[in-house]
């Protein structure tokens, strides 16, 4: 199996750790070693190295070249992030060019999966349906009414392989308010949109010439510059002018080609911000539901999160659901319960024209 790891985004909501040249994807943010790493680790006993397919940011490429020194994983440098459409489909085309005539992976690489076991079996099953055509994606079963995420509906049409379920999915439906959440997961119809796809290279090239032709053309030109041997200069020349759109959007909303969804219950997280980290790391968190680390002491703390990266110490009194990330050159204190805001420090910064902060 080959499988594409989009390696782009910049991560605002994990600022003041995450930034422009060190986005979330290079960080150690659950403790397991960078996300990256720790997600070509997680696919390893499936897919070599030589068979994964980082595309990622040009400014990014001495760092992954560092974080994967001795591997041999293949690195497709972005000039300017394009969005997801383009992104999955330059790494089809990479897979074709590398020989690849099977189902590809495509997948983030700032995810956490808290049962690798269980996703190398759903990604198989994907992987056996995708034999036949079409495009399939793991469903993650929603266990709360969650507003942060796009969901897919399945239908009731279903096939089985090797005891296990596809159904055929009927709908991907964006980020729906409380209520709807609240009836998509009574319903049991709907899942969580993790961003994980798997499909035959030529199935990704056939929908983007269909539906999205113009970035189609581009491909095409840097199909040529693979057989040619300079990949590298075509890039340059043509990835600026590409339409910047999200394969959801342009692919998967107006497809039709047949889709299907396999429900995973693989301990999915997309690890969105602060405070779904802190989530996350609850069997960390002490009798009063702080979690702390690095160089801290808290005080009559409740429900906070406290983070010194800087390695001074950060005392803390007397706080409730607050966050401080402290960090070389920037503190971040914060609501815990707004940690999804934190872009709006960001795009603060940058009306302020503090471009070294970002």
């Amino acid at each position: 199996m080959f499988a594409v790891i989009m390696c782009g985004g910049s991560g605002t909501r994990f600022w003041p750790a995450s930034r422009r040249q060190r986005p979330k994807q290079f960080l150690d943010i659950t403790g397991r070693g960078p996300m990256v790493v720790e997600t070509c680790d997680r696919l390893a006993p499936v897919v070599r190295d030589q068979d994964m397919i980082l595309v990622l940011g040009k400014d990014h490429l001495e760092e992954t070249r560092k974080l994967f020194n001795g591997r041999d994983v293949q690195m497709l440098a972005e000039p300017v992030g394009k969005n997801t459409a383009p992104c999955m489909g330059l790494g089809a085309l990479y897979a074709q060019h590398l020989g690849c005539r099977g189902p590809v992976a495509f997948l983030p690489a700032d995810h956490f999966i808290g049962d690798p076991q269980r996703f190398l079996e759903d990604l198989g099953t994907a992987e056996r349906v995708a034999q036949g055509g079409g495009i399939v994606t793991l469903g993650i079963v929603p266990n709360r009414p969650e507003t942060g995420y796009g969901y897919i509906r399945r239908g009731q049409d279903r096939i089985d392989v090797d005891g296990r379920t596809a159904y055929r999915a009927l709908e991907f439906v964006e980020k729906p308010d409380l209520e709807k959440a609240r009836a998509y997961l009574a319903g049991g119809e709907y899942y969580w949109n993790g961003g994980i796809f798997v499909a035959r290279p030529e199935i990704i090239l056939g929908e983007i010439r269909k539906q999205i032709p113009g970035l189609y053309e581009g491909l095409e030109r840097l199909g040529r510059s693979l057989d040619r041997g300079n990949l590298e200069e075509e890039l340059k020349a043509v990835y600026p002018a590409l339409e910047s759109v999200s394969f959801d959007y342009g692919i998967m909303e107006n497809t039709k080609e047949d889709l299907f969804v396999i429900p995973s219950e693989c301990g999915w997280s997309d690890v969105g911000s602060w405070g779904s980290l802190y989530d996350l790391r609850r069997p960390e968190q002490d009798g009063e539901g702080n979690l702390a680390e690095g160089e801290t002491l808290l005080v009559e703390c409740e429900r906070s999160f406290v983070s010194g990266r800087a390695g001074r110490l950060v005392a803390c009194l007397g706080l409730r659901e607050v966050l401080v990330v402290d960090t070389d050159d920037a503190l971040l204190v914060a609501d815990l319960n707004r940690s999804q805001d934190i872009r709006k420090v960001v795009e603060g910064l940058k009306r302020g024209a503090r471009d070294k902060m970002l």
